[in-house]
């Protein structure tokens, strides 16, 4: 499974990523909410973990426009 981790903290990033991994995911790290929709909009993704208060965009509205796309 491939996941897209949006969260501008990057240690708590860092180990999310490693936990995930340790569990044998796929995971791909962003830290706001602009690169979190791009990234989703590849389409590679299976979930994805966001946070919801991010610089340059919030993840709900970044969930909205992935949603839109």
């Amino acid at each position: 499974m491939r996941i897209l981790l949006a969260e501008d903290e990057r240690p708590l990033s860092r180990a999310l990523v490693a936990i995930l991994k340790h569990n044998n995911y796929s995971v791909d790290a962003v830290y706001n909410g602009v690169d979190t929709v791009e990234y989703a909009k590849s389409g590679l993704y299976d979930a994805a973990i966001l946070d919801v208060m991010m610089p340059k965009m919030d993840g709900i509205e970044a969930l909205k426009r992935i949603r839109q796309s």
